[in-house]
């Protein structure tokens, strides 16, 4: 019985591009009419998959935004060329997407952070080591949430240096790394979530850095670390109808990678983004889109991770992505159907 396509106009976005991408790797699977059958000659042999890089202790961790979460070895993630429409990772529902991406290695502790502020820690080797498409595990053994309360951002321990935290309406604080070591108890409270909201954004940096913030509109601001007052206070203002989504830790020679949801996204050269004398400002305009979905500090030689909404990743070369020191729209970074670029982290490999 021959089959004809079904009209997917009824159908709801997302199913409609699992089924095209489906269709999609169906096509380039198939061999023109004519090709020899498997093992009809012994000279065709599957072509290798060469490995990113070699096997590592470095695991990539997705969360989605209700916390479910994996880890998977970095190796496992082929790398695809700029622009790629990525692989399916976590298998989460329909209605909780993917929201973070982190990565660290297995003898780290992650730390959790809630829409209450409240800081829990969680061995990077209690999640269950699982395939590059696997479904994720609950947090809430973990966590113990209040009603309502939600996983605002996660991030990996370390033993030097200092966290910067930046909230929703444009709020920086800084804490050193001891505030999050073995005698972190599970519900700290990190700061009053009424000075400036719940947290959005964080960075590890050394000390003596600038701190760039970025917003959903492409605004963003750059100053040095050392400003932010002991108590914290305000790192940029933020319009009622925008909100921070980025914070990276940059020096003069360093570059950001922004990410538009769209799937559009480009270096910024701090180079061509001047320095604010202090915190509290404005911002000015990072780059041109009004859907910033993140922000992330990128080195030559880097590998750029990027989730979307439905679960699908993408690992391409960092030095594919054209670098700039003026405001541009970007270059595409990831190709879309029915979705939307949630979460960027960069590595470099073989670290």
């Amino acid at each position: 019985m021959a089959l004809s396509r079904p009209d997917l106009n009824g159908v709801s976005p997302a199913i409609r591009a699992y089924i095209e991408e489906l269709e999609a790797e169906l096509a380039r699977r198939q061999k023109p009419a004519g090709s020899p059958r498997p093992f009809e000659s012994a000279e065709i042999e599957p072509t290798p998959v060469e490995p990113a890089e070699p096997p590592t202790t470095v695991n990539l961790i997705t969360v989605s935004a209700d916390g479910q979460a994996k880890r998977t070895p970095r190796h496992l993630y082929q790398r695809q060329g700029r622009g790629g429409m990525g692989i399916f990772d976590l298998d989460a529902p329909a209605d909780d997407h993917p929201a973070f991406l982190n990565l660290a290695d297995q003898s780290q502790t992650l730390v959790v952070v809630t829409s209450q502020g409240r800081a829990f820690p969680l061995p990077v080797s209690q999640l269950a080591e699982a395939p590059v498409r696997a479904r994720g595990q609950a947090l809430n053994q973990w966590l113990q949430r209040q009603p309502g309360e939600r996983v605002a951002v996660i991030f990996p321990d370390q033993g030097s240096g200092y966290l910067a935290l930046a909230t929703v309406r444009g709020q920086v604080r800084r804490l050193r790394y001891h505030y999050f070591g073995r005698n972190l108890q599970p519900g700290t409270v990190l700061y009053d979530i009424r000075e400036g909201g719940a947290p959005a954004a964080w960075c590890w940096t050394p000390g003596d850095v600038d701190l760039f913030i970025a917003t959903r509109k492409g605004n963003a601001i750059r100053f040095a670390e050392t400003q932010v007052p002991v108590r914290g206070g305000l790192g940029i203002r933020v319009d009622p109808d925008d909100a921070v989504v980025g914070l990276a830790s940059v020096r003069e020679e360093s570059g950001v990678f922004l990410l538009a949801a769209d799937g559009k996204g480009t270096i910024r050269l701090m180079a061509g983004f001047s320095k604010n004398k202090e915190p509290g400002g404005g911002g000015k305009t990072a780059m041109k889109t009004d859907r910033l979905a993140a922000a992330a500090t990128v080195n030559a030689g880097d590998d750029i991770f990027v989730v979307s909404r439905l679960g699908k990743i993408i690992r391409f070369r960092a030095d594919e992505t054209p670098a700039k020191e003026g405001v541009v729209q970007g270059v595409n970074c990831m190709s879309f159907r029915a979705d939307e670029a949630m979460a960027v982290v960069t590595c470099t490999p073989g670290s």
